[in-house]
């Protein structure tokens, strides 16, 4: 039977056992922190770095079975975790989206709203044919998929689905580990827009790609999940990912652990949070449209966003008259090349915007084309109804209860 502690004025000790370092791990427990502040502080006990040249071993649950804290938030995978965390004397609060139930009360990310989204953003650019690539045995891989198969279905066009095995052996080369990955990249008919289960595979696919002659995005399209800095930013072409709202897992999971500690039943075994939002990159940079001048104007737009270009300019690098070009967006899109490149601009500061480090508004308004931050606040407020501020801090005031 769990251990009930009444509130005492020292602070309570509880322990994470997961990667800090992982960085959408490191945004999670930044939000158990701002609950733990909120709520009278916690002596927080983190993992060591488990490097070998470390000499230090990863802090598990049965480092657990003597210590003398409060309680643990842990990502469990494996049925056997699961049952040696009901067992501890200390309250356990699961965030491991592997394993299909959790006998462990759990926060964790709606896997399935991760796959809709994912699907919804590559068939506003277009793509009539849908791929994911997971993981098989993973619970997360499945759900994941199964929102994205669920649009797919819903929109009418088809979806193939590799969840490839596990490699077990810790010596299979690199060829025989994408094998599996290689032939099924081949059966794809270009062009497909594809989600994989997270950035790491994602990455991996636009490698393949690149090694098969398939151009990202325009024969496939790439998207991963966990918006990792690390991976995205340096891919070539940077990777669009889904971000989980890792920082409202984080305060949520701290949430119920205090309720826990306190000796009261959450109110729901298992909380799923929204994810955050679609953060696109180059790797889905990419609209289908059969109209040539229309798709290789909006392709000049998006490549060219940094810079304070016109249509003018537009126009004459896709080699047609301004009166044409805008004939053929109203008739294509239904509005004028102008409202679209705004239309970019203002996405692409929103998303800038939404980042959990702030960037100044003369950066935004660098990055999005905006001769200043007057010319930035004018045109956002037109298309929003808010600053640019007022949006930041709404963003922020929604990613935390």
């Amino acid at each position: 039977m769990k251990k009930k502690r009444s509130r005492q004025s020292k602070k309570r000790q509880v322990a994470l056992l997961y990667p800090v370092a992982v960085p959408w791990m490191a945004q999670f427990t930044s939000g158990v922190a701002e609950y733990a502040e909120q709520h009278g502080g916690w002596a927080i006990l983190t993992s060591p770095p488990t490097l070998s040249g470390a000499g230090e071993l990863a802090l598990n649950l049965y480092s657990l079975a003597d210590w003398q804290g409060d309680g643990a938030i842990a990502a469990l995978s494996r049925p056997a975790e699961a049952r040696l965390a009901a067992a501890l004397p200390i309250p356990v609060v699961n965030f491991g989206g592997a394993l299909r139930k959790s006998a462990v009360p759990r926060v964790m990310t709606d896997h399935r709203a991760v796959g809709r989204l994912a699907a919804e953003h590559l068939l506003e650019r277009g793509f009539r044919r849908l791929a994911y690539y997971g993981t098989a045995g993973v619970s997360y891989s499945v759900r994941r998929a199964e929102g994205f198969q669920q649009v797919a279905r819903k929109a009418g066009v088809p979806c193939d689905v590799l969840q490839a095995p596990r490699v077990r052996n810790p010596r299979a080369t690199w060829r025989q580990r994408l094998g599996p990955l290689e032939q099924w990249l081949r059966s794809l008919q270009p062009p497909v827009g594809l989600m994989a289960v997270h950035d790491y595979r994602a990455r991996v696919v636009i490698d393949e790609c690149r090694l098969l002659g398939l151009d990202v995005p325009k024969d496939v399209a790439v998207i991963g999940v966990d918006n990792d800095p690390s991976i995205c930013e340096f891919s070539h072409p940077t990777l669009s990912s889904i971000a989980r709202n890792a920082r409202r897992n984080g305060y949520e999971a701290a949430a119920m652990l205090d309720a826990l500690m306190c000796g009261r039943t959450p109110e729901a075994a298992e909380v799923l949070i929204e994810p955050e939002g679609v953060v696109a990159r180059q790797s889905t940079d990419w609209i289908l449209i059969e109209q040539p001048h229309v798709a290789a104007a909006i392709h000049y737009m998006r490549e060219h966003l940094d810079e304070p270009i016109g249509i003018e300019q537009v126009a004459e690098h896709v080699d047609v008259s301004r009166r044409r070009l805008e004939q053929r967006f109203r008739r294509t899109l239904g509005c004028s090349p102008h409202d679209y490149l705004c239309r970019l601009r203002i996405e692409r500061a929103k998303e800038l915007l939404r980042r959990p480090q702030a960037v100044k508004l003369q950066q935004v308004a660098n990055a999005c084309g905006f001769a200043n931050v007057a010319r930035l606040c004018v045109v956002f407020r037109r298309s929003t109804g808010q600053s640019p501020m007022t949006f930041r801090r709404t963003a922020r005031q929604n990613s935390l209860p």
